[in-house]
């Protein structure tokens, strides 16, 4: 009986089990045939209507500001991938981020155009056609074309004021500058204008293409990058799906979804905001706007640290390089100059500020003005200028070298420049192939300074090499110093006056010391002329002729904080761009 109770059990297990798998196969083949789809597709096909409007509209997000903002985000072909390092990801374009969920966009009552150039739209009824890069246009109406003939026949006063607003809101000017400061390469400055479209976007990141290259293993390959959006006319501040993130004043402007590596949304950037990323490395925004005034000339900025070039130590960035054209107030005239810190970067940073404006204040004399314009010198101004500057500052335990380049155009476009200086960052010009040096020396070992020292009756012993501990004769600040010995100054050598050829090639270069150290001049000059040549028919030459100079003193391992300001001063170059 229990033989065949056991029977009846199994049997009944095995029923079961064959009817479970049978009803699996059933499901798999009703998931792979999928035979509801032929009863939804009639109904489906029946209830959906097409209205003629929707054929005129495109396809696009239905967050406009966002494509208009990323319109020209990618200027130029960077690599996403952030150099192929297998742990930078994979990075994905704006122009496809925008463009997700696609939707019908109503009809905007303004014109919207892509691209740089701002539309200013004076009528106070418009069209509704809408333009994105000539994507499906829809066709005017009767009464619309009507409407529009009826605004085409503004007066001529009318489309005169059109155009002069049209072109003063273009020759608007902003100039973003960041600093680091703080992280491994606390020092480095970038600058950028907001019409300088070759430039842009600025992409920040830690391997190259970036514009600003930051040696902080927290950094991602292409960590983020900053565009200037023409119809905001604001900067805006991107994260391009960074490993660790990007904070702007503390706060996270990283994608929602912090594991997509997607990029973030454009955040508007102010001046005196700080950029975080990673952990470490901070960015101060500094933002200045101003008409636009061409600088008839090329130029180029470029400085580093070189922070890690001293036995692995740390070294802090005391210079500051800076350049104002024309200076405010004062047409036509322009200064450029170079302070070396010592002590502290204090001192560079408030005589690169303070001195500009002494020499724009003196020229704003039109006395004196004409006297430089009439005589072709402007040496009192530049004497006055630092004496002044010397009179403002303060720092007792702190100072730097000052070197400045003045520049000037007379009434029949006649340029001139004149040098003036304390300590040892040096200006040379090449005029018609001859080298000047528009410098001197004023380290204590050379002749002309130890000349200047015996002159004030307490001279140098043989071999002294020193003053206080300091290598310099001359600079601004270091007021302690100079009330414990009276042999240090503050006069600056004054150059002579140079008169420039625009069509002679002719270049001006300054330089702080820790060029000067790895390079000399007649090599600088021959690097000038090649890498001139190389970039022949390039808009930003100036610029690249700088960071390759910097590059060169960076090779060579240079030990001391490094800045470049070059000048170019060649019209035939500046005519070669235009045509080109």
């Amino acid at each position: 009986m229990a033989m065949v109770e056991s029977n009846v059990v199994v049997v009944v297990i095995v029923v079961v089990v064959v009817v479970v798998m049978l009803l699996l196969i059933f499901l798999l083949i009703l998931l792979f045939f999928k035979p509801w789809r032929f009863f939804l597709s009639s109904s489906s096909t029946r209830s959906r209507t097409i209205k003629v409007d929707d054929l005129d509209r495109p396809l696009v997000s239905d967050d406009v500001d966002l494509i208009r903002n990323q319109s020209n985000e990618l200027r130029r072909d960077y690599d996403l991938e952030g150099a192929s390092l297998q742990n930078e990801g994979h990075f994905r374009s704006p122009r496809s981020h925008g463009l997700i969920y696609k939707q019908r966009l109503p009809t905007l009552p303004h014109h919207t155009t892509q691209g740089d150039s701002l539309v200013v739209d004076l009528i106070s009824d418009p069209p509704e056609d809408l333009l994105f890069g000539q994507t499906l246009r829809r066709p005017l109406s009767t009464d619309q074309i009507s409407e529009i003939q009826k605004h085409g026949r503004q007066s001529l006063e009318d489309e005169k004021f059109q155009e002069f607003v049209f072109k003063d809101i273009l020759n608007q000017r902003s100039c973003l500058t960041l600093e680091v400061i703080s992280g491994p390469s606390c020092g480095l400055r970038c600058s950028v204008q907001s019409t300088n479209t070759s430039r842009l976007p600025l992409t920040l990141g830690r391997v190259s293409p970036s514009d600003l290259l930051l040696k902080d293993s927290e950094v991602s390959g292409k960590h983020a990058m900053i565009n200037w959006n023409s119809n905001k006319m604001k900067w805006e501040l991107i994260d391009m799906g960074s490993l660790n993130g990007t904070l702007l004043n503390s706060q996270s402007i990283n994608h929602p979804d912090s594991g997509s590596r997607h990029w973030g949304d454009p955040i508007e950037l102010a001046s005196g905001n700080v950029i975080t990323l990673g952990t470490t490395s901070k960015l101060y925004v500094h933002i200045t706007s101003q008409t636009e005034s061409q600088i008839p000339f090329g130029v180029g900025v470029a400085s580093d640290p070189m922070a890690m070039r001293r036995g692995g130590k740390k070294l802090p960035m005391e210079d500051v390089c800076y350049y104002q054209w024309p200076l405010p107030g004062v047409d036509k005239f322009g200064l450029f100059g170079i302070c070396d810190g010592h002590g502290g970067a204090g001192a560079a940073k408030y005589a690169s500020k303070i001195l500009p404006e002494k020499v724009a204040a003196i020229l704003s004399d039109s006395l004196k003005r004409e006297r430089v314009l009439s005589l072709r010198d402007a040496s009192d101004v530049l004497r006055d200028a630092f004496s002044q500057t010397e009179a403002c500052m303060n720092h007792n335990y702190e100072g730097c070298t000052a070197t400045v380049l003045l520049v000037w155009a007379d009434g029949d476009e006649n340029f001139f420049a004149q040098c003036a200086n304390v300590g040892d960052s040096a200006c040379v010009m090449n005029v018609d192939g001859k080298q000047i040096k528009m410098t001197e020396d004023h380290r204590i070992t050379s002749y002309s300074e130890r000349l200047r020292i015996e002159e004030t009756g307490e001279p140098l012993r043989d071999g002294e090499t020193r003053l206080c501990g300091l290598n310099l004769g001359r600079m601004l600040g270091d007021k302690f110093l100079k009330q414990q010995d009276s042999r240090f100054s503050s006069v600056p050598y004054i150059s002579q006056v140079v008169h420039i050829n625009q069509a002679s090639g002719t270049f001006a270069l300054l330089a702080s010391d820790g060029f000067w150290d790895v390079i000399g001049v007649r090599k600088a000059i021959q690097l000038v002329l090649q890498t001139r040549e190389r970039y022949s028919t390039d808009e930003s030459s100036a610029e690249k002729i700088a960071n390759y100079l910097l590059s060169e003193a960076r090779t060579l391992r240079t030990k001391d904080n490094t800045s470049i300001v070059f000048l170019d001063f060649d019209i035939n170059r500046l005519s070669c761009k235009v045509e080109s």
